[in-house]
């Protein structure tokens, strides 16, 4: 089999018949996704999508047919899903988010996913169920060792939020629905149920709102498959009503500080609604803009009527929206986003602003922007080397939750309030303890920075990454005053990317040095002379992508 059978075109193999239909690509899928973005930098036209919602359905061939029988039943086409297996090994402490679902926890943990794609006709399904194996072992934090003011600030975040340290206390054995669907499309539309993950925004590395980084939740949707054209130029969009869970674990391994000052979860569900419209003017082709907007609400607390069922047509100021729907327990988000593509200079640049609560009015949302956001900036930049076919791919994304200085004034005397991900009453924007957006740690900031060799598929590079972890705790509990300094990673990661045949390999192994880890002080630490405590810790994870042959 030709090597470079998967770069021109993804046709990875021959087709029994020579009819091909458009495949869907799971959000964030290893390898894959990423040279798709890549081709549409070096070749606007060679992709027909904004990355600002997936997956998206693309008109080549990623997998093959893989039975011809149009002639027993005409219109009806088969393939089989690519295999996918993530394995993960953390020593010493958790790290790595944006993985369908497995669990920030040292020692090892394993996905699996795979399955088959019919269309007939109109009708669309994809039945791609996972499953996911963790050892979930325990680690050291030293909270109780901490003063009481600051174990309160700590479970302040977490009894409005759901992130345990630790999903329960032996192995997790969790099997789902995964990345499955159902639907009926017409034209660029398509309406039904699904369950696999969205991806909402043009972060690489993380998204404000939706990414792959939670297990998939199941849900309705309204959207497009492709860009929908007009004489403006092409808009793509969604709509959502979903069904959203927690984790029911309690927060701390300590069990008795969840005693102490854990608030139970009601064991209720949330209902979500969400939507999603991106714009790419005609005038403009590499230039896409749009917004978010998501509600979400524990199903106890819901009222009747449209509005209920889809506030996320209510008006966005608090003047108009009304504060007594905080109180009866709607949470809601909103995020502004942009990407823009030069396949001249052969490079992209992307943002995205949010705001976990919205404005008292446009005055103030002009006066005070900063209140409650968060925001990702990135880039991508190709450089092209003179022997055919490699490229030089730099790649970097920060990623800031951590609350704005005007928390001082706004809080007065509490240090801040809520952050990113977190909600009262309706408890954290997450779904089973993970959040549905940004997995890097509650109130955490993080700053990425790969640069790879590329030809292909196939990549070696290295990424460097800076994880300032839970910022908004630490000045909350006023760590800042005392002797405890701020818990800082510093990684260095090797990326190695191979094709062989019909197998891909994804892979990492990434060495994190963590200064002050969990703010603990080391054993050598005086009152005269503090010390924090070092960690040093690795993390190594490798993605098989595995095409059954049709011959």
């Amino acid at each position: 089999m030709n090597k470079y059978l998967i770069s021109a075109g993804f046709c990875l193999f021959a087709l029994i018949s020579s009819k091909v239909f458009a495949q869907s690509l799971p959000a964030g899928f290893p390898v894959l996704e990423e040279k798709q973005r890549r081709s549409q930098i070096l070749k606007f036209d060679a992709v027909n999508g904004s990355f600002l919602l997936k997956p998206f359905i693309e008109g080549d061939s990623l997998y093959p047919v893989t039975q011809d029988i149009e002639n027993q039943i005409k219109g009806l086409e088969i393939g089989i899903l690519p295999i996918l297996n993530t394995n993960r090994i953390t020593t010493k402490r958790p790290y790595g988010w944006g993985d369908y679902g497995l669990i920030p926890n040292p020692g090892f943990q394993t996905y699996f996913s795979g399955g088959v794609q019919a269309k007939y006709k109109f009708i669309n399904f994809t039945f791609r169920p996972e499953l996911v194996l963790a050892q979930n072992g325990r680690f050291d934090t030293d909270l109780e060792e901490m003063s009481t003011s600051e174990i309160q600030s700590r479970f302040f975040l977490w009894n409005w939020g759901d992130f345990p340290e630790r999903y329960g206390d032996s192995w997790i054995v969790k099997p789902w629905w995964g990345q499955s669907e159902l639907t009926f499309q017409y034209g660029s539309f398509e309406i039904g149920g699904a369950t696999q993950n969205i991806w909402w925004g043009p972060g690489q590395f993380n998204a404000l709102t939706f990414s792959n980084n939670a297990q998939g939740f199941p849900h309705l949707t309204l959207n497009t498959t492709k860009p929908a054209r007009t004489f403006l130029g092409n808009f793509e969009t969604q709509l959502i009503v979903g069904r959203l869970e927690n984790s029911g674990v309690p927060p701390s391994q300590n069990e008795d500080l969840n005693e102490q000052y854990f608030i139970p979860f009601s064991g209720d569900w949330r209902y979500l609604n969400a939507l999603l419209i991106s714009y790419n003017p005609k005038w403009v082709p590499g230039l896409f803009l749009g917004f978010t907007r998501t509600f979400h609400q524990y199903s106890e607390s819901m009222e009747s009527g449209f509005l209920a069922y889809f506030p996320v047509f209510e008006p966005v100021t608090k003047t108009n929206y009304g504060f007594d729907r905080d109180q009866n327990g709607q949470s809601q988000q909103i995020s502004f986003f942009g990407r823009w593509v030069f396949p001249k200079s052969r490079n992209e640049i992307y943002f995205e602003y949010g705001r976990r609560d919205h404005s008292y009015n446009w005055r103030e949302f002009i006066l005070n922007p900063e209140h409650a956001r968060a925001y990702i900036l990135g880039f991508i930049q190709l450089f092209e080397l003179s022997e055919m076919g490699k490229l030089v791919q730099v790649r970097g994304e920060i990623t800031h939750q951590q609350e704005s200085v005007n928390r001082y004034i706004r809080y007065m005397g509490l240090g801040g309030g809520l952050t990113w991900h977190t909600h009262t009453p309706a408890r954290g924007f997450v779904n089973y303890g993970q959040p549905l957006g940004v997995g890097i740690g509650t109130g955490s900031n993080v700053q990425t920075l790969e640069v790879a060799l590329i030809e292909g598929v196939e990549k070696m590079g290295l990424v460097f990454e800076r994880l300032a972890n839970n910022q908004d705790f630490y000045y909350k509990a006023q760590l800042q005053n005392s002797e405890r300094k701020p818990w800082i990673d510093l990684s260095l990661g090797f990326l190695f990317d191979k094709q062989f045949n019909n197998l891909l390999l994804s892979s990492k192994l990434q060495l994190i040095h963590a200064r002050n880890y969990q703010w603990q002080f080391d054993p050598a630490s005086t009152s005269e002379f503090p010390k924090g405590e070092n960690l040093t810790s690795v993390m190594a994870q490798a993605s098989l992508v595995y095409f059954l042959k049709t011959n």
